[in-house]
């Protein structure tokens, strides 16, 4: 899978800076990120200065994608088709928009055709 592009759900960022995903188990390829999930990060209630700091770590080494007119119109297409929360929405769009698979545990994801899902396993 070298070379694919690969948009972390923000369940699976938080997964992987809790420890319960070992890094070496990620599918191999460039990852990104919503700015959705870069605002969930950072937003998350009772962050110690210390995790505050592991997150910020963490965006550094991310492309994190911000909107533009094509997410827009997929993340419109996407809630009016399937009914999802808009974050989850605008995170399928920016994978669409990217070609990139997405690494999430969020079952409501599975019923969206568009989009092609990768997990692993949670330790």
């Amino acid at each position: 899978m070298s070379g694919t592009n690969i948009v972390l759900d923000t369940n699976a960022v938080l997964y992987l800076l809790g420890g319960k995903i070992d890094p070496a188990t990620l599918p191999k390829g460039e990852f990104f990120i919503s700015f959705i999930t870069e605002l969930e990060l950072l937003s998350y209630p009772n962050l110690s200065k210390f995790e505050e700091e592991k997150i910020k770590n963490f965006l550094e080494s991310v492309d994190v994608i911000g909107l533009n007119p094509e997410i827009k119109r997929e993340t419109i297409h996407l809630r009016k088709n399937y009914k999802i929360k808009l974050p989850d929405a605008i995170i399928c769009a920016t994978a669409l928009f990217l070609n990139a698979l997405i690494l999430t545990f969020d079952k409501s994801f599975k019923k969206i055709k568009e989009i092609t899902l990768v997990t692993t396993e949670l330790s």
